[in-house]
This record gives structure tokens, C-alpha cells and sequence, in this order.
């Protein structure tokens, strides 16, 4: 499993807010103009997603106790850029 940080684990019962900053990535001047956020597995729900002076937040619910999932968030700026970030979200009965 290949991914850039860890979440704090999520209860499957809880539905939280995520983000990932991007704002020290893009070059003065420069913003996303489209983002895209999505799970490795259909148990994750992804809900709510904004961007925001580079910061993307989403809403994530679901999941089995015990599993991992991957979401990965892609971004393209006005400089015509590509990206992604992929946070691993471990689902625990807490």
C-alpha cells in the first residue's frame, strides 16, 4: 500500500471532514481549478468535496471495522499541473 500520510482511525459508524493542503505546493499566483477525491473500495463513502485558497476538504462515511482505505486526491491548477496525494484511512470500532 503505497500512500503519503496516515489518518487517525475512523469509527465505521462516524462520518468526519478530511483535508489536504496544498497551498505551499502551488507556485504564487497559481490555484486549483479542479479537484477530484476517491476511494479504493465502495465501503467509503466521499461526500462534500470543496476547495478552498488551496486547502480540498471532503466528507468521509462508511467503512468496515478492521480495514484500511485508500483516498486519493487529485488537483489540476491554472498552470496546467496535475497532482495527487493518497491518505491511507484505517477503520477501527472505537
Amino acid at each position: 500500500m503505497t500512500y503519503s500520510f496516515k489518518a487517525p482511525n475512523k469509527d465505521p459508524d462516524a462520518t468526519l471532514d478530511y483535508e489536504l493542503n496544498w497551498s505551499t505546493w502551488l507556485a504564487d499566483g497559481e490555484t486549483i481549478t479542479a479537484q477530484t477525491v476517491t476511494c479504493d473500495n465502495d465501503d467509503i463513502t466521499i461526500s462534500a468535496v470543496t476547495q478552498a485558497a488551496g486547502v480540498v476538504r471532503f466528507r468521509v462515511a462508511g467503512g468496515t471495522a478492521g480495514s484500511s482505505y485508500l483516498v486519493t486526491c487529485e488537483v489540476t491548477t491554472s498552470a496546467g499541473q496535475t497532482d495527487q496525494r493518497t491518505m491511507l484511512i484505517p477503520v477501527r470500532e472505537r
